[in-house]
C-alpha cells in the first residue's frame, strides 16, 4: 500500500534518521563485574533510554574477552518488548566487549511522483514507471557496551574492521564527569570524517526526558566529547553505505550505538 507524504510523515522521519526514531541499544545490568560472574544485558529499540518498546531480535550476541577472544552468549531470551542475553565469564580480569551482532531490519523505498513523495516497505509494492527513486535501503543495527572485571584493559577494544563502529580512544570504563571521551568512528576499518554522532544522557526514570548532544568527527574521524555530568550515556551513529552483493537492498542504513557510564570525580 502507498500513501501520500502527509500520511507518511512519521515514517519518513525515521527514514531520514530523525533522532526521534526508535533507536537500538544494549544495556548491562552492571558495568562492573566479577571475573566469574554472569553478565546480563537488555537489548531493544526505544524512543526513551532505556525503556524498550521493541525486542532487538535473534542475532549473534557475543562477548569479547580481555584477550580478544570472541564467544557467543550462552542464553538469549526473546520477550515481546525486549531481548535479554546472559553469559558466564571464564575468570579473566579486564574489560569485556558485549555486542548484539548485526540485526537486519525492514527494507524501505521512497520515490517522488507528480511532486509528491511516496514510501513503501512492502517489497511486493511496484514503483510507478514515471516515479523517481529517492532511497532504497535495509536497516542494519549493531549495539555494544563494555564491562570490566578489576582494572580496565584494552584487548577487547580493538575494532573488528567490519561495518560501522565507534572505537574508543579513552577507555570506556574510565570516564569521569568534567573530563573528555575521545573516540573515532570507522566504517569497514576506515575513518569517517564529518560524521555526525548523537549522544544522549539517560535520566533512568519514567518521568524525565533524556538530554541530547550532537558532535561531528574531524578529518581523522575523531571526536573529543566533554562529559558534562555523571550518568548512563548512549552514542548513536547512523551511516548509509552500499550493501554487499546479494543483499536484499542496494544500500544499508547502518545504526551503531555504544552505551557507556560516566562517574563522578
Amino acid at each position: 500500500m502507498i500513501k501520500s507524504l502527509a500520511c507518511w510523515l512519521p515514517l519518513l522521519s525515521a527514514i531520514s534518521f530523525s533522532a526521534q526514531a526508535h533507536t537500538p541499544y544494549l544495556l548491562p545490568t552492571s558495568f562492573e563485574v566479577q571475573p566469574k560472574s554472569v553478565i546480563s544485558v537488555d537489548a531493544g529499540f526505544t524512543e526513551k533510554f532505556f525503556i524498550s518498546d521493541v525486542a532487538f531480535g535473534d542475532t549473534a550476541f557475543s562477548v569479547t574477552s580481555p584477550d580478544g577472544k570472541l564467544t557467543p552468549m550462552a542464553q538469549v531470551v526473546q520477550l515481546k518488548t525486549r531481548t535479554v542475553a546472559e553469559q558466564k565469564l571464564g575468570g579473566e580480569k579486564g574489560t569485556y566487549r558485549v555486542s548484539t551482532g548485526p540485526r537486519l531490519g525492514a527494507i524501505f523505498r521512497s520515490w517522488e511522483r507528480n511532486g509528491k513523495v511516496e514510501t513503501a516497505r512492502d517489497p511486493a509494492t511496484v514503483m510507478p514507471a514515471d516515479a523517481k527513486l529517492i532511497a532504497h535501503y535495509q536497516s542494519r543495527s549493531v549495539s555494544e557496551t563494555y564491562v570490566t572485571a578489576g582494572a580496565p584493559s584494552k584487548g577487547a577494544l580493538a575494532p573488528s574492521g567490519q561495518g560501522l563502529e565507534l572505537v574508543p580512544i579513552t577507555h570506556p570504563s574510565d570516564l569521569f564527569a568534567g573530563e573528555k571521551f575521545d573516540f573515532s568512528v570507522q566504517y569497514d576499518g576506515k575513518p569517517l570524517a564529518a560524521q555526525k554522532v548523537d549522544i544522549y544522557r539517560s535520566s533512568m526514570d519514567l518521568a524525565s526526558q533524556h538530554s541530547a548532544f550532537t558532535v561531528t568527527t574531524d578529518a581523522q574521524g575523531r571526536v573529543s566529547f566533554a562529559l558534562p555530568k555523571a550518568g548512563i550515556y548512549l552514542a548513536l551513529v547512523r551511516y548509509r553505505a552500499a550493501a554487499p552483493a546479494g543483499a536484499a537492498a542496494p544500500t544499508y542504513g547502518n545504526n551503531y550505538t555504544l552505551t557507556f557510564r560516566v562517574l563522578e570525580q
